[in-house]
């Protein structure tokens, strides 16, 4: 077996920064049970799979292909980082001659198109709803301990639990911030909350890029202690951030220690426009 495979970091314009996802091209059909190995091997928080729908289509030429994503440990229902990476793969890489892929996922049809500072995901916009406190205060004090907390809202859609830390706080205190992941599998294991999303209030313009806001990502519940740059985050954080600020048109940095920015603008029709540049770092061939 020789499959094309690369790495791309995603919500960058520079190589070693944003978050870094595997992309496999699928020639033919991949024995079920590869998927997850190859992913364990790429040992990347995401890996993702491009497949040709039919036997005659082409990774140059054509511009549906089904997309699936594998972290280390399990399957993924959607992943916009390792998706911006696959459109960079056949943008950049493969030069696929469309300005607009679709890709068939779990999470039905996703759009990537080029423009002029990035690629463009179409994505699910995930409403989020207010969360009682008592129902997660375990899990809230073994992940941040007594770090104020603002707003707690849930995102049912994604099973991803949004805590707004409290606005005296800045992003170098949202950096600097201990979390702790170990124990969050022992805290909460009903399935319920599947990744952990902490958010704060951008600060005031003034420097060259002010931001609506900030967050980080944890999802130990599927083999990813920190995410540094999370796509489908921003699909949950979109819809939080729009009715907190009154805004369409938000800009937002992920703060890992790899960071990552991300241009965001929300549709009518409950989807939402997510933007990042993507670095295609290394590209070569798995042998197995």
């Amino acid at each position: 077996m020789k499959l094309p495979i690369f790495i791309a970091d995603a919500f960058t314009a520079r190589a070693f920064r944003g978050n870094p996802a595997a992309v496999c091209l699928l020639e033919n059909e991949l024995d079920e049970d590869m998927h997850q190995k190859i992913a364990r091997e790429m040992n990347l928080s995401e890996t993702a799979f491009i497949r040709k729908l039919h036997p005659t289509d082409n990774f140059a030429q054509s511009s549906c292909f089904g997309l699936r994503w594998f972290t280390p440990a399990s399957e993924v229902p959607l992943c916009g980082h390792a998706t911006l990476a696959s459109a960079a793969v056949l943008f950049h890489k493969i030069k696929n001659m469309n300005s607009t892929l679709t890709f068939v996922t779990l999470s039905g049809e996703l759009r990537a198109r080029q423009a002029e500072d990035g690629i463009v995901l179409d994505l699910p916009l995930y409403p989020v709803y207010p969360q009682d406190f008592h129902e997660v205060e375990d899990l809230i004090k073994t992940a941040i301990g007594n770090t104020l907390v603002q707003d707690i809202c849930y995102s049912p859609d994604t099973r991803k639990l949004l805590l707004r830390l409290s606005d005296t706080y800045n992003r170098s205190f949202l950096e600097n911030l201990k979390v702790n992941t170990e124990n969050l599998l022992q805290v909460e294991n009903t399935g319920k909350v599947k990744g952990l999303i902490l958010t704060l209030k951008g600060e005031p313009g003034g420097q060259s890029h002010s931001f609506d806001f900030y967050s980080r990502y944890f999802a130990p519940w599927v083999g990813v202690a920190e995410d540094p740059v999370t796509g489908s985050a921003h699909a949950v954080l979109s819809s939080y951030w729009s009715q907190q600020l009154g805004k369409k048109e938000m800009h937002a940095f992920q703060c890992s220690q790899r960071g990552g920015e991300l241009g965001i603008s929300l549709h009518p029709d409950g989807r939402v426009d997510i933007r990042g540049g993507a670095a295609v770092v290394l590209e070569g061939t798995l042998t197995a």
